[in-house]
């Protein structure tokens, strides 16, 4: 039980230690001919749940592993110090000792793969998290619209480099992929990714403001050639956000990309994920379609703030049978 545990769950979060993105020039020959057949992505989706899954001491294991790569975030309007506080607590201590102790990893120092907040919380983030390693990423370039101006995206990057974020998750102008700006769009992303210096760069697509999963496959293709060292689908702020059917358009750009460059492009979904089943079913498309490679935090982050707490009630029903109330799972 617990060499399955070790073997298939626990992961060392990210210390970016692959090698970055450093981007490639601007050539539309790499996405000009995309075209998505919508069916055929949702055929294979949709099947994807019935054909994979996981049971007992592997499913434990595989949402052990799904715990590591979880960019624990509040982004709320009523956010403070105190919400912050609790959120790197989480982070730090994810799932309850007396569950880990069952589990036979109490000594595994098991913690999310980063916080994530808004630039003015950073400071906070990082007293509260004090000599740990778990990364802080920063929401940024005028987080969740982007509307705001290029020269106001890049000082607000620095500025939240210079506060202590590791991480930088953008948002991109939805006009220019809606208008078929792909160059513009390089361009930006190029600068933002400059202004992030060692700061890793996650570029949000806004995938749910995309009205077709070719434009989603082309502003995959540009972000990356641009320097992305993530792409992400959704801020969590839009009405529909991460699905499988896009993940699997975004995660075979990303493996296009790779055999073009042999650079290792990360993936993020974020937003509407909540249960643990759901997490399961992103970790075996990414295995189905990446490989093994993907199955960590360098490479691969869930963006959740509910999520933690089912996959805490899911470990407790299996060490105890029973499940639990919500209020068990505090900052769940």
């Amino acid at each position: 039980m617990t060499k399955v545990l070790e073997k298939n769950g626990i992961q060392n979060r990210s210390s970016h230690t692959l090698e970055r993105n450093e981007g490639i020039p601007y050539n539309e020959k790499y996405f000009d001919e995309i075209s998505i057949n919508r069916s055929a992505i949702d055929r294979r989706v949709n099947t994807l749940p019935g054909r994979r899954s996981v049971k007992k001491e592997y499913q434990a294991a595989w949402l052990l592993k799904a715990i590591t790569m979880i960019d624990l975030t509040t982004l709320a309007g009523d956010d403070t110090r105190g919400n912050v506080f609790r959120l790197c607590e989480k982070a730090k201590n994810p799932v309850r000792h007396d569950i880990l102790e069952k589990l036979g990893m109490a000594n595994t120092n098991l913690t999310t793969g980063a916080v994530c907040v808004y630039h003015n919380l950073i400071s906070y983030a990082k007293e509260a998290l004090g000599g740990s390693d778990i990364p802080i990423a920063a929401v940024s370039t005028g987080f969740p619209a982007g509307k705001n101006s290029i020269e106001e995206k890049i000082a607000e990057i620095k500025r939240s480099v210079a506060a202590g974020a590791t991480e930088i998750d953008i948002v991109i102008s939805r006009d220019l992929v809606l208008e078929s700006k792909w160059k513009e769009l390089y361009d930006e992303v190029k600068l933002c990714r400059q202004a992030c210096g060692d700061a890793h760069m996650k570029t949000i697509l806004a995938t749910g403001e995309i009205p077709t999963y070719t434009k989603v496959a082309k502003a995959s293709w540009v972000a990356m050639m641009a320097g992305s060292d993530f792409i992400k689908t959704s801020t969590g702020k839009e009405s529909v956000n991460a699905t499988l059917a896009v993940s699997l358009v975004m995660i075979r750009c990303i493996r296009d990309y790779y055999q073009l460059t042999g650079v290792k492009v990360g993936y993020k979904p974020a937003g509407g994920i909540q249960k643990a089943k759901q997490a399961l079913d992103y970790l075996i498309l990414i295995k189905e379609e990446l490989g093994d490679e993907w199955l960590n935090p360098e490479l691969f982050r869930f963006g959740a703030s509910s999520l933690l707490g089912d996959i805490e009630r899911q470990l407790e029903h299996y060490v105890t049978g029973s499940y639990s109330a919500g209020y068990r799972h505090p900052m769940a």
